[in-house]
């Protein structure tokens, strides 16, 4: 037999059918989009990182110590395994701003004689590096400079160690050291308020009082050499001179937060798009395992005129196989230009030189076999029984069904049910498996959809309890050094301060056996008011009088719990060894913690009532000359205000995170427009000769149209309250996977996520529903009254 007829066959059917199939593709296609643009943002961002940190020499590990004079820079030199060292005087400064009267800081950085510097090197955006004999000269990293509008010739006036400067501005410059800023004693970046300058070496040495010394390492290993033996070195080596200990990349802080991100990305590429496949797939089988059941006539007058039973299988398996492939199509182009998109907006935030756009092509071909091959699959249930129908019983029409009383329209005996309705319980109660697939069709849409939304709740509910249960206070100021805590009352009697709280933050390291993490210590007093600990009932947690309560991610990681020893060894002073119980478990969604009473970690460090932090709630309309006193203290480092934290989550991770979210939303919503539209449409042609028939039997339009487009209503009241349910399974599955140092996104479905999702697929419903009632009125009514045999 011609396979030409088949081919036309194929193609006018498929336009005949061409609302469908495009409903169809838009399901696949809105998986296939989701798992692309995942992959593509991932893929850019990692290898845009790894070409970024080979081509400016990205230091493999870092030291900070007190002092060391320069001739140690010989034995570090000597160290198996290292070939390239960076020696930097590092400090920090306070800046004046032309027009910004809000406090500023900065860390700074020496640049070598020679300008470049031959270990974490300069991507130079604007201007030059700093001349030669030219001490006034400085380099601004590009994000603060973008915040500020600063350009080379600008000047700014910075204290150094107690003394003003003024600096001119040459140059803008990124560098992978510090891909991710963000301020001491914060959480989140402040381009506005916290930057890095550069500047020569001879300058700030000067000014730091380090002239013919270092603070800072910066070192790279050679390939295959074992990093814990060179930190090993250098930490016997620099001990003297208060090393603070060597740590390598995995714990510098701008690439453990970049890694933890794009660790995070690659979850949502992965636990994203297998929901929205694994949905788009169980949808696809319900929906063409049904419309191949549809024409039962036609494989029955394939089969009279000879087609064999593979050329059959064949015919419905390319039709399969050409709606996947458009939905297919449509999913690539729309994944490839949304991963290129979004991969700009995280280069904003990255700010890397440039973006490589990669996607290994193996993966693309991957996708496509899967797509199809489980496409395929989907149908190949209706496909197998669509050729293996003998000819007589094809052509035979479906004998009639056993429409009875059944149990479920025995219960509502008592109600009293119009004919059409009564139509629809019946049609629903005799086919349960149908009812059960096409009411959790529904649900699947429903959960898609709230997969995409739920997230808005839980970024809200982390800003709620970070920013307004955790942290109270309205600044919070950094010192240098440690003072007596008598220094609060000092504060305190400044002009609109209304009330003022001490902590301690201790650089430590926490050990249990082979697992330890490099974080900061928090000294808390016993009645603190304005920034405390809360479990996961948002109620304050009271601090034991002895021992720790560390967050439950940093617990997990150290594989520590209530009542376990933990080694904290501490990075600053006289490198202090504890051994500390941990007292309890807390929850964070920000970042991780280790707190103490205020008092139990002075004295654990035999220290009396110090402080390195102090936390004040103040007059608004006596900030900004709070802020320039503050400014010119020489023993305060920064200010941090927490409505500019606020402000920079919101402008940095959540809009990055929110915009992924929508996107994800947008996509879910056209799912389960094609869902409904499908069940709708499936709907029709299944019961197009049935309704036609009433017609002839004197039914009305509105009263047929009754019956179809009830029988989807009960399917959404059944169906939805089970997408409710489903998509909360999804979003503790989504939840779980994406927990990182950074942040830890929380599970949290309010009435309005519910309220959208079913939003969405009532609004799908009406719109197909509509498009069902129009073609309801185009009914062929003759070809009722002709009777198959």
């Amino acid at each position: 037999m011609s396979g030409h007829t088949l081919r036309t066959k194929l193609y006018r059917e498929l336009w005949h059918l061409k609302g469908q199939v495009i409903a169809i593709a838009l399901v696949i296609g809105g998986g296939v989009a989701v798992c692309l643009m995942s992959l593509v943002n991932y893929s850019s961002l990692t290898a845009t990182r790894a070409d970024y940190y080979a081509e400016h020499r990205f230091a493999d590990v870092f030291v900070s110590l007190k002092r060391a004079p320069n001739h140690v820079l010989q034995q570090v030199a000597r160290i198996p395994g290292i070939y390239n060292v960076g020696a930097r005087v590092e400090g920090a400064a306070k800046l004046d701003i032309a027009g910004f009267d809000e406090p500023v800081s900065a860390r700074l950085i020496s640049l070598p004689e020679t300008g470049m510097p031959e270990v974490n090197r300069l991507y130079l955006r604007l201007g030059r590096l700093p001349e030669a004999g030219r001490n006034n000269e400085v380099v601004v990293i590009g994000s603060f400079a973008d915040a500020h509008g600063l350009v080379p010739g600008d000047t700014l006036s910075a204290i150094i160690n107690g003394r003003r400067q003024q600096m001119t501005v040459v140059g803008v410059a990124e560098s992978p050291e510090f891909v991710y800023i963000i301020p001491p004693g914060a959480m989140l970046p402040d381009y506005e308020r916290y930057g890095v300058l550069w500047l020569p070496r001879k300058s700030l040495a000067a000014a730091m009082d380090m002239s013919g010394a270092f603070n800072s390492l910066v070192l790279q290993t050679e390939m295959d050499t074992p990093i814990a033996g060179v930190i090993d070195h250098l930490d016997r080596l620099l001990a003297r001179y208060g090393g603070t200990g060597a740590f390598d990349r995995s714990e510098q802080f701008s690439h453990r937060f970049l890694n933890d991100e794009l660790n995070q990305l690659k979850t949502m590429a992965t636990v994203f798009p297998l929901i929205f496949m694994a949905v788009a797939m169980f949808l696809l089988n319900v929906v063409i395992s049904r419309l191949i059941s549809t024409q039962r006539d036609i494989v029955a007058v394939l089969k009279a005129f000879g087609y064999s039973n593979r050329q059959v299988g064949w015919h419905y398996s390319q039709m399969v196989l050409v709606i996947a492939s458009v939905g297919l199509l449509l999913g690539t182009v729309a994944g490839l230009w949304l991963g290129r998109e979004l991969g700009q907006l995280y280069m904003e935030f990255y700010r890397f030189p440039s973006l490589l756009f990669s996607i290994n092509p193996w993966w693309l071909v991957f996708l496509a076999a899967i797509t199809l091959l489980v496409a395929w699959i989907g149908g190949w249930r209706a496909i197998r029984a669509a050729a293996a129908l003998p000819p007589a019983e094809a052509m035979r029409p479906d004998g009639p069904g056993r429409f009875r009383k059944g149990a479920f329209e025995r219960a509502l005996g008592g109600l009293r049910f119009s004919q059409p309705s009564r139509m629809i319980l019946r049609q629903l109660a005799s086919r349960p498996t149908r009812t059960l697939l096409s009411a959790t069709g529904v649900a699947m849409a429903a959960a898609i959809v709230m997969v995409g939304n739920f997230q808005f709740d839980s970024v809200g509910l982390m800003v709620h309890t970070q920013f307004a249960r955790v942290q109270q206070q309205d600044i919070s100021v950094s010192f240098v050094e440690p003072v007596n805590e008598a220094a609060l009352y000092g504060l305190a009697r400044q002009p609109g301060v209304l009330y003022a709280e001490g902590r301690r933050l201790v650089s430590a390291r926490l050990i249990n056996g082979h697992r330890e993490w490099r974080t900061v210590l928090t000294g808390i007093p016993g009645d603190a008011k304005v920034q405390f600990v809360i479990d996961q009932n948002l109620n304050p947690v009271p601090l034991p009088p002895a021992g720790l309560l560390l967050t439950d991610f940093l617990a997990v990681e150290l594989g520590v719990k209530p009542g376990d020893i933990l080694t904290i060894e501490v990075l600053e002073g006289e490198r202090r060894k504890l051994e500390i119980p941990v007292a309890g478990i807390t929850n964070e969604f920000l970042g991780v913690g280790a707190y103490m009473m205020l008092s139990a970690l002075n004295r654990s460090l035999s220290d009396g009532p110090q402080i390195n932090q102090a936390l004040l709630n103040i007059e608004d309309e006596r900030a900004p000359g709070l802020y320039r006193q503050l400014r010119e203290m020489p023993g305060v480092l920064g200010i941090g205000i927490r409505q500019a934290m606020l402000d920079s989550f919101f402008d940095t991770l959540a809009r990055n995170f929110l915009t992924f979210t929508l996107v994800n939303s947008i996509l879910g919503g056209i799912i389960a427009f094609g869902v409904i539209y499908n069940t709708i449409r499936i709907s029709l042609a299944e019961k197009g000769r049935e309704l036609a028939s009433l017609r002839v039997l004197g039914y009305t339009h509105n009263e047929v149209s009754h019956i179809l487009l009830g029988e989807l209503a009960l399917l959404l009241i059944l169906g939805v309250p089970l997408g409710w349910a489903i998509g909360h399974g999804l979003g503790e599955l989504i939840v779980s996977a994406m927990q990182t140092e950074l942040y830890r996104v929380p599970l949290l479905i309010t009435y309005q996520t519910f309220g959208i999702s079913a939003a969405v697929v009532v609004l799908s419903a009406l719109g197909s529903g509509f498009i069902a009632w129009w073609r309801l009125r185009g009914l062929d009514l003759v070809a009722v009254l002709k009777t198959r045999e």
